[in-house]
């Protein structure tokens, strides 16, 4: 019988191949930062979103056909959201299993809660739904960006992960200062904090009197949290928290079993 899909999938070869999507569009800055950094890592091919699609969460996309455009060697744009574009990558352009997947470089900040709405996020955690040694990289703040530290750091973290690998349904979300190299003071591995998005909508009134809404509000920070990936931007350390695909909290679980309704 001739091997499955995913039995020629999980050939692997000698030099690294390495998945790389975003959610800010293969056209981003971010992201060809990132490629650049990680073609010294291994062979790196790209399935990313033809147009901007933050805040897209973990969505598929289900009523409209999606399509596949080669835009440059070994790089894909995908009409349709990060998550979409780690399913066609995976089940269908790549001819293995990557050896990493590495989502980013992000046009701004992943702490705390945004982890639930991320693109950039979602794209990894696909990953690791799917087996795959993944991280995700973001830069903090606004523009201007600096990408250059985000994406040397990750290809040093890109080099250990794939020598230590990491724990099956586990993938790293990694947030770093908008700040020069210089002023970078280190690293610490840290646990998810907590967001305040202060006004979260804003409410206007269009031409004819009407209102309208964006969805956004005012970024007003983080909590003051130890060890929190929050209070490591503060400090200007770049911030690597594992997230854990499956969420079930086994001591709730264990807990609750014992109630009777």
């Amino acid at each position: 019988m001739p091997p499955s899909h995913h039995q020629k999938l999980r050939k692997r070869s000698h030099r690294p191949l390495i998945l790389v999507s975003n959610d800010d569009g293969i056209y981003a800055s971010g992201i060809q930062t990132l490629i650049r950094a990680l073609k010294r890592v291994g062979k790196v091919i790209v399935v990313a979103p033809d147009q901007q699609r933050s805040a897209s969460s973990h969505s598929l996309t289900l009523h409209k056909p999606l399509r596949v455009t080669k835009v440059g060697p070994l790089q894909y744009a995908v009409n349709g959201t990060p998550t979409d574009c780690m399913n066609l990558a995976i089940n269908k352009i790549l001819t293995r299993l990557p050896d990493l997947v590495v989502s980013g470089i992000n046009h701004g900040t992943n702490l705390g809660e945004d982890v639930h709405y991320s693109g950039t996020v979602s794209a990894a955690v696909e990953g690791g739904i799917l087996g795959i040694p993944s991280i995700a990289v973001s830069v903090t703040g606004h523009e201007p960006f600096r990408f250059e530290p985000a994406a040397a750091f990750v290809a040093k973290l890109a080099r250990r992960v794939l020598k230590e690998h990491l724990p099956e349904g586990i993938i790293l979300n990694v947030n770093v200062p908008n700040v020069s190299q210089s002023r970078i003071r280190g690293y610490a591995f840290t646990i998810q904090g907590k967001r305040d998005y202060g006004d979260i909508i804003i409410e206007k009134i269009d031409p004819r009197g009407h209102p309208y809404f964006w969805i956004g509000g005012n970024e007003a920070g983080v909590d003051d949290i130890p060890h929190s990936d929050g209070n490591a931007i503060r400090a200007r350390k770049i911030s690597i928290t594992p997230l854990r695909v499956d969420m079930t909290d086994r001591t709730v679980l264990e807990r609750i079993s014992t109630w009777k309704l």
